[in-house]
């Protein structure tokens, strides 16, 4: 294994904890849309606190996937089409919850806008579930044959760990959504996103137990790596109380920091456990490897000067762009 091979596997790495730290409190906003506002002044406000960033957010999702094509093609080959099915209800979710927001402020009428403010939730929703089933079941292995072809059965999809890990990811999105609301809205809207975490992180706690046993049996990251594996999960388990810890002494950036750290480390722990492989196999012997999975030296090494070169003038935009909306929003009956 090459440096460069290695730096653009933790960059992908890089790019999919940003995803989630970002789009993850957008997925949970979404969530909230139906279930959390109760009308639609309310549902105007809290789809303004992601209304400049939603769509930006994606882009981290979308350049983790152009990175993964560019650097290592035979990674994106065999996860791209062996999850075929998968990424294409997560891409029809994340359209339906893209448009659903355009469309809402658009319709004249309550039914088309009740109908598009479901798009928002369930779509969230589901772009979250099926992000945390695909990879968990990735890191269980997948029947991948020595051309790195995937020939997967529902069961290797869809499974007691995998539902599990779709579950957590949609909780721990749910709990970054509310800790987000908090930073951006005044009066009745925050001190209820205060109080439904106090009732959801305890839920968090047992599925992060949970999760843990599960990935105890299920993969054999705790086999291969035993000492950073459990680090990271207690590393879970502590950033996550220190949400919950902000989320009782009412301490906003604290819970909205320790939510998104979760996320990230649930990211880290996946590659964690994948490292030196990109795609794990039941037969050990057709995991797909870092080593011989990658682009030519010359376009990793044309990428990474390229990537070097661009990355600071996005990462600026993106501060700018969350400084400029950082003021919060009041809630509906505040102004009243």
């Amino acid at each position: 294994m090459t440096s460069l091979q290695f730096i653009w596997f933790i960059l992908i790495g890089v790019l999919f904890s940003g995803f989630f730290f970002l789009d993850g409190f957008d997925f949970g906003v979404g969530m909230l849309v139906k279930s959390f506002a109760k009308d639609t002044a309310e549902r105007d406000v809290v789809i303004r606190t992601i209304g400049p960033h939603w769509d930006g957010n994606e882009v981290w999702l979308i350049t983790a996937g152009g990175a993964m094509f560019a650097s290592f093609p035979m990674w994106y080959a065999t996860l791209f089409s062996g999850y075929y099915l998968i990424l294409f209800l997560i891409l029809a979710a994340l359209i339906f919850r893209g448009v659903s927001f355009e469309f809402r402020a658009n319709m004249q009428t309550d039914t088309w806008r009740n109908f598009w403010e479901w798009a928002a939730t369930i779509g969230s929703f589901c772009a979250a579930f099926l992000f945390g089933m695909l990879f968990t079941s990735m890191i269980a292995g997948m029947p991948i044959d020595k051309n790195g072809d995937m020939t997967a059965h529902f069961t290797d999809y869809v499974n007691l760990f995998s539902l599990v890990g779709g579950v957590a990811v949609t909780v721990l999105c749910l709990v970054h959504g509310l800790n987000f609301i908090r930073l951006k809205t005044e009066g009745s809207l925050r001190d209820r996103a205060l109080a439904w975490n106090k009732i959801l992180y305890p839920v968090l706690f047992a599925g992060e137990v949970l999760f843990a046993v599960l990935l105890y049996f299920s993969t054999d990251f705790f086999d291969k790596k035993p000492l950073s594996t459990t680090a990271i999960v207690v590393a879970l388990v502590i950033v996550t109380c220190l949400a919950y810890w902000g989320v009782l002494g009412n301490h906003e950036w604290l819970s909205f920091i320790g939510s998104g750290l979760g996320l990230v480390s649930v990211v880290v722990l996946i590659f964690n456990g994948l490292f030196p492989r990109v795609m794990i196999a039941n037969n050990p012997a057709y995991s797909l490897l870092i080593k011989n999975s990658s682009n030519s030296p010359y376009t990793l090494h044309l990428m990474t000067i390229l990537t070097f070169s661009i990355l600071p003038i996005v990462l600026i935009y993106f501060i700018w762009s969350y400084w400029v909306f950082y003021k919060r929003l009041a809630s509906p009956k505040q102004d009243a």
